[in-house]
């Protein structure tokens, strides 16, 4: 986990987990023993071990509660909310849906010379991969640059493990870009 990426929620949260995990793990270890005095004077004193007293049990479901709390919390707080279900790229779905000038005016966005300009040189871009990487990313271009993973192993011949094992090969030559949608992803042209 990146420190530097972390929200202050998200820090909260993972030193709650820490800690709970902490509290909750000693106190499972090392149960408290139970003093028995056994005798009409009171004289004569046994301990058992192994033994839990409410404040023992009470420490227990405490920390697991902030235990299960915190982690749910770390592991749901970045996910995408439900209505985020569509396989548009981030950037996209984030943007307005007519961008304003500056002067105030409907701005035309991308001129559909450089789309054709971007979509050129995708295309010299797939001449020089050979063989799996090539129909990879032809497939992906042929889908407008933005296709889910499962999609990409429906769409060509090859196995779910050549797939992955080549759009790592495309992510290190920075020709394509992973993004997680749900239990799966997301490939982007770069």
């Amino acid at each position: 986990m990146d420190l530097r990426a972390l929200h202050t929620r998200h820090l909260f949260a993972a030193v709650v987990f820490l800690a709970s995990t902490l509290v909750l793990a000693l106190q499972l270890i090392n149960p408290s023993p139970v003093m028995v005095r056994v005798g009409e004077n009171g004289t004569n004193v046994a301990e058992l071990g192994g033994y839990f007293r409410y404040p023992d049990v009470a420490v227990v479901a405490a920390s697991a509660c902030s235990l299960g709390a915190s982690g749910t919390y770390l592991l749901l707080a970045d996910r995408p909310d439900a209505g985020d279900d569509d396989l548009t790229p981030t950037a996209d779905r984030d943007a307005p849906a007519e961008p304003v000038a500056a002067d105030g005016r409907a701005d035309p966005g991308p001129s559909d010379e450089l789309l054709e300009a971007r979509r050129q040189e995708w295309e010299e871009t797939a001449e020089r991969l050979a063989n799996n990487e090539r129909e990879i990313y032809e497939t992906l271009l042929a889908a407008d640059g933005v296709l889910p993973q499962s999609d990409i192993v429906d769409r060509t011949a090859l196995s779910k493990a050549t797939v992955s094992r080549e759009l790592d090969s495309l992510e290190t030559k920075n020709l394509v870009e992973r993004k997680r949608r749900g239990m799966g992803n997301v490939v982007l042209l770069q």
